[in-house]
């Protein structure tokens, strides 16, 4: 039987594994790896645990690939991400790296190694990149929303919603625009702003489980726990959806006491 301190363990790693993946979104919903999807991922990602047979999987089938044509981009975006999810990041980077100095000007490859930097701290470095291949007189709204989102990382707000707004005005409605544009005002605590924009993007078509669940966590953090457990049991393992949402009401209970 599994004493209670270990259920509190338990249930406090499941939520803060949902606050990390929130946080992290913020930028790797702003980084595309090719045209056909929506800016939230590439053809290797999803949610997998680094070191898992899926993670494991995913690095060996687009290893093969790359290491069948270096030069290839769908190639060098999925070996990287496949990287990333792994956890092999020194990896991703040396791969990305490569891909622009053989690219150097595909938007889609320095979108993703700008997001590979900024996810190391490597901040300005990762601007640089983004800066670098961005047209102003054909902007791409994926590089203003990885921008968008390093400038949220470093606790520019204002200046990365306004990068988010200009980006919508070219992909007008885009799910994955608007999700980090709800993390943006969740991260300086504007929460009904937050929830607002999330439930704009949970609705739109081609949004993925990934803004339902930021979604939940928003009505969540708001004392909304019926609304946030239903929204979260449509993605999530419905006692695991639960036992984040527990954890996170006596959370904000411990802060109002």
């Amino acid at each position: 039987m599994q004493a209670p301190r270990d259920r509190t363990v338990s249930r406090r790693a499941r939520f803060v594994s949902t606050v990390m993946a929130m946080t992290a979104m913020a930028l790797v919903a702003g980084c595309a790896s090719n045209k056909s999807n929506t800016g939230t991922h590439s053809p290797a990602s999803g949610y997998t645990t680094p070191g898992s047979s899926q993670a494991l999987a995913q690095v060996s089938r687009w290893s093969k690939a790359y290491e069948r044509d270096r030069k290839d981009k769908t190639a060098i975006l999925s070996y990287s991400e496949a990287l990333t999810l792994n956890g092999q990041m020194p990896q991703a980077m040396a791969v990305l790296r490569a891909g622009v100095i053989t690219h150097p000007k595909d938007r889609d490859i320095s979108s993703a190694y700008g997001k590979v930097l900024a996810m190391n701290g490597r901040f300005e470095e990762a601007l640089n990149v983004l800066q670098r291949v961005q047209r102003p007189d054909t902007p791409d709204w994926r590089l203003m929303s990885a921008e968008a989102a390093i400038y949220d990382q470093t606790g520019n707000h204002a200046k990365a919603r306004s990068l988010y707004k200009q980006a919508l005005k070219i992909a007008p409605d885009d799910p994955s625009l608007l999700n980090n544009l709800g993390l943006s005002y969740l991260l300086s605590n504007d929460l009904p702003d937050a929830e607002y924009t999330l439930r704009r993007a949970a609705g739109l078509p081609g949004a993925d489980s990934r803004v339902r669940q930021n979604l939940a966590l928003v009505l969540g953090i708001q004392g909304k726990y019926d609304e946030a457990i239903q929204v979260a049991q449509a993605e999530i393992d419905p006692q695991q959806a639960k036992a984040n949402i527990d954890y996170l009401r006596t959370m904000m209970e411990k802060r109002r006491g």
